[in-house]
C-alpha cells in the first residue's frame, strides 16, 4: 500500500537525509535494477514542473543506465537506523556492474505507479521521476574551490565530473 504525499511538504526531510549520509536513486534499464547512494541533489521547480535533480559521475555504471532508462526513483528513509546505514554504505561502495545490490541486501522492490524503476520498501519515501533534461558539468566554469575539493584530477581526466539529471516528479508517496 502507498500513501500519496506532497513532495514539497517532505522537502526539508529529504534534504536533511541527503546531508546526513545520503539517499538512494534507483534505475531500471531492461531487466536490471541498480540503486546508488547520492549525497548531492535538490528538490524544486524548473519550467513550472516539480523536479528532483541528481548528480551522477560520468564514469558510473548508473549513468549509462540513466541515459538508457530516462527515469529513476528517489528512495528516502523515514528515520536513520543501522539497516539504513548498511544499505547506503553498500549501494555507495559497490558497482552495479558487478553486484546485484538489491539481492545482496535483501531489499524489497516495490512496483512504481508511473515508471519502470521500483521503489524500495526499506527506504519508503519515494519520488518517481522522469528525466526531462540532463547536462554534463563543465569544469572550466565551476568554482575553483569545488574543483580542488571534488575534482582534483580533472585536468588529467576531464571525464571526472558529474552529469546533472533533472527528473520531473510524476508521483510521490510513502510505501506502507
Amino acid at each position: 500500500m502507498k500513501k500519496e504525499i506532497n513532495a514539497f511538504e517532505y522537502a526539508p526531510h529529504i534534504l536533511e537525509q541527503l546531508r546526513r549520509g545520503g539517499i538512494l536513486a534507483t534505475v531500471k534499464a531492461g531487466d536490471k535494477v541498480n540503486s546508488i547512494t547520492i549525497g548531492w541533489g535538490t528538490i524544486g521547480m524548473d519550467w513550472s514542473k516539480p523536479v528532483f535533480q541528481i548528480y551522477v559521475r560520468e564514469c558510473r555504471h548508473s549513468k549509462s543506465m540513466l541515459d538508457q532508462a530516462g527515469e529513476f526513483t528517489i528512495n528516502v528513509p523515514l528515520e536513520r537506523s543501522e539497516r539504513t546505514k548498511e544499505i547506503l554504505a553498500l549501494c555507495g561502495s559497490k558497482s552495479g556492474r558487478d553486484t546485484d545490490k538489491a539481492a545482496e541486501l535483501g531489499l524489497t522492490l516495490v512496483e512504481s505507479e508511473k515508471i519502470a524503476a521500483p521503489g524500495i520498501r526499506e527506504l519508503p519515501l519515494t519520488l518517481e521521476c522522469r528525466v526531462i533534461y540532463s547536462v554534463r558539468q563543465d569544469g572550466t566554469r565551476m568554482p575553483a574551490d569545488a574543483m580542488q575539493r571534488y575534482y582534483p584530477n580533472w585536468e588529467e581526466n576531464p571525464d571526472d565530473v558529474h552529469s546533472v539529471y533533472y527528473g520531473e516528479i510524476v508521483a510521490a508517496y510513502i510505501i506502507e
